[in-house]
């Protein structure tokens, strides 16, 4: 079904256990891409992966979120992706930390990562796998998706890195009409 999927976030060890690169955690304790190392190219690395004998690239571009288009873009274009064939997963502020839900196209929220994709790609039509990192009870966002994790969620990353794999597996090679059941669902719970 997806051809391609793009976790954005943030490079450089200062964000590399924050909110907002939530999507690179998924894709780097992802088995289907363990056995191919990522290369660098299109502004980003990217890695090829392989689930049930669907095989797809992954990319974790590296122009920073606010950019991310800048990668996803050509590397889409090389291997003649079209956008409805993408999933960008992404953190979102208005699911609980624990959920995920799946969507095709539709509003941006925002999110600077998803308006330079959709402004790159001329249109927002390509599915997104929304992470909840919760919001902040007091304090900015952009301040709270910068900001690590909160010592009781790294206690509870790896185990809900691991629950995220089979959802984003399955819609990968299934679509997102199979992925509806884990859509607002606490994966810790």
């Amino acid at each position: 079904m997806f051809q391609l999927v793009v976790g954005v976030g943030n490079p450089g060890p200062d964000y590399a256990q924050t909110r907002h690169n939530i999507a690179w955690m998924i894709l780097d304790t992802l088995p289907a891409l363990s056995s191919s190392p990522w290369k660098s190219k299109f502004k980003g690395l990217y890695a090829e992966g392989s689930y049930k004998g669907h095989k797809f690239y992954a990319i974790k571009p590296q122009t920073y979120m606010n950019l991310s288009g800048e990668s996803v873009q050509p590397m889409a274009a090389f291997f003649k992706i079209e956008a409805s064939k993408i999933l960008v997963i992404h953190d979102e502020v208005d699911i609980p930390f624990g959920q995920v839900h799946f969507k095709m196209g539709g509003g941006l929220a925002g999110h600077n990562g998803l308006k330079s994709i959709a402004a790159c790609l001329g249109t927002d039509q390509f599915a997104r796998m929304r992470v909840g990192v919760g919001r902040p009870v007091h304090g900015s966002v952009a301040n709270w998706v910068l900001s690590p994790f909160g010592k009781d969620e790294m206690i509870q990353m790896p185990t809900l890195l691991e629950k995220l794999h089979d959802p984003m597996l399955t819609a990968m090679v299934e679509g997102l009409n199979k992925v509806g059941i884990y859509n607002k669902k606490n994966l810790l719970a």
